[in-house]
């Protein structure tokens, strides 16, 4: 099972930046578990959703031929909570891409308002220099993850 912790994207700019929403809902499973009768969102959750959010930019400024995983968190700082009800936007900028990794900028913020800073490595593991054999379909890249690109049409809103 493959958990998606962004709803949609609202800004892409194809190997520069992307802008995603999170909308936090009571609905969700585990916010009744963390923590009962004050339900948090895990910061856990909001750096996986910046991955996804920083992921999907990265992959897609290489057409998604390769497989992008998560290398490195650099820097993860959070400032508030955030509870049921709240929206997320999560932005994050390629700082430099090349052809066995990428580094990437993320701030979270959450009515305007800094909520986290969230810094990413990621790999491009096709490219890995330890020789190791990766299966040959992309399952870091499922048409799941590819179809939150249709929520913000690049190939017309980029031209």
């Amino acid at each position: 099972m493959r958990w998606v912790w962004i709803d949609k994207f609202t800004d892409f700019q194809s190997g520069v930046r992307a802008t995603a929403i999170k909308n936090v809902s009571l609905a969700e499973e585990h916010l009744h578990d963390h923590f009962p009768g004050w339900p948090v969102m895990p910061a856990s959750l909001i750096v996986e959703g910046m991955a996804q959010t920083a992921g999907i930019l990265v992959g897609e400024a290489r057409r998604f031929e390769e497989k992008v995983i998560l290398a490195k968190v650099k820097r993860a700082s959070f400032h508030k909570e955030v509870r049921p009800g709240d929206q997320l936007r999560y932005d994050a900028e390629i700082e430099h891409i090349t052809q066995e990794a990428a580094a990437t900028i993320g701030r979270v913020t959450l009515d305007g308002e800094l909520l986290a800073e969230i810094d990413i490595v990621f790999s491009h593991i096709d490219n890995n220099m330890s020789g190791l054999v990766f299966p040959e379909e992309n399952f870091v890249f499922t048409d799941e993850f590819k179809s939150l690109l249709s929520s913000y049409n690049v190939s017309t809103k980029n031209a």
